[in-house]
């Protein structure tokens, strides 16, 4: 299971974190990292780490966003800074071994 926190309303240019503890059959090779699907818009990728550290991110969030993992702890953190009304959206962690796993979504808002 994936469980997500850390969302919430913001001003812009604010900055939010938000944490994915992974517990149970989650492997700890896994891939995880971060989707958000704003409203009327589909699901995209945001972040994401490997257990390496090797990371990838959206152009749109590049030099604003970033992502870490602690793997004792199975957990995978996105730090948001200098968000934008554009940033506002559902946030949904994954973890990718054979299949994609899902936790819940986190909703950031960013607004004045």
């Amino acid at each position: 299971q994936l469980q997500a926190s850390g969302g919430g309303l913001v001003q812009p240019g604010g900055s939010l974190r938000l944490s994915c503890a992974a517990s149970g059959s989650i492997a700890r090779g896994s891939v995880m990292g971060w989707y958000c699907q704003a409203p009327g818009k589909q699901r995209e990728l945001v972040t994401s780490i490997s257990s390496g550290g090797a990371t990838n991110y959206a152009d749109s969030v590049k030099g604003r966003f970033t992502i870490s993992r602690d793997n004792a702890k199975n957990t995978v953190y996105l730090q948001m800074n200098s968000l934008e009304p554009e940033d506002t959206a559902v946030y949904y962690c994954f973890a990718l071994w054979v299949t994609k796993t899902w936790g819940q979504g986190t909703l950031v808002t960013v607004s004045s």
